[in-house]
């Protein structure tokens, strides 16, 4: 019985879960984006929302607890150069999820996730709609009256000089 167990344990022993979601966690820092299963994805955002969480100081205690969850030295650099820096203004919320079609294969309902603020196409329309501001009140529309300059221009006229030129 799971009575109490707050996450998934993915069928795995605890040591094999742990080194599953450090794996997933260091491609996921250094692609930035990866495809897995949903169970997967659920169970590393956890995982690496907390490690984001700790770089966003950068602080030789800090690196080395990270380094202890991740053990790899290209990761900590990558994380604490780029990654950090960019999200150092977000409150949390790091990673997104996104379902995909089942896998050919068994079936198992497949999900990329990936860091937030390294998707461009959210990030360019996140920039052009934090430009305009928005209310929900609605605003009294200024009347927008063309002014056009009128001419008398006889249109039957300069039909049948084209066509006296052309014959």
């Amino acid at each position: 019985m799971r009575h109490g167990k707050k996450f998934n344990h993915l069928g795995r022993t605890s040591e094999h879960r742990n080194h599953l979601l450090i794996n997933l966690s260091k491609a996921l820092l250094m692609n930035k984006r990866i495809v897995t299963t949903l169970a997967k994805a659920k169970a590393l955002r956890k995982y690496v929302e907390r490690i984001i969480t700790k770089s966003k100081v950068d602080s030789m205690w800090s690196r080395r607890i990270i380094f202890s969850y991740l053990q790899d030295k290209e990761v900590l650099k990558e994380l604490f150069n780029n990654i950090a820096s960019v999200i150092k203004d977000r409150p949390g919320g790091y990673t997104r999820i996104i379902k995909l079609n089942n896998r050919l294969g068994d079936n198992a309902s497949m999900a990329m996730i990936e860091l937030v603020d390294y998707n461009e196409l959210y990030s360019r329309n996140k920039n052009s709609s934090s430009n305009k501001k928005s209310t929900r009140r609605g605003k009294k529309r200024k009347s927008t009256a063309i002014n056009i300059d009128t001419q008398s221009v006889d249109v039957n006229s300069e039909t049948t000089k084209k066509t006296e030129v052309s014959v």
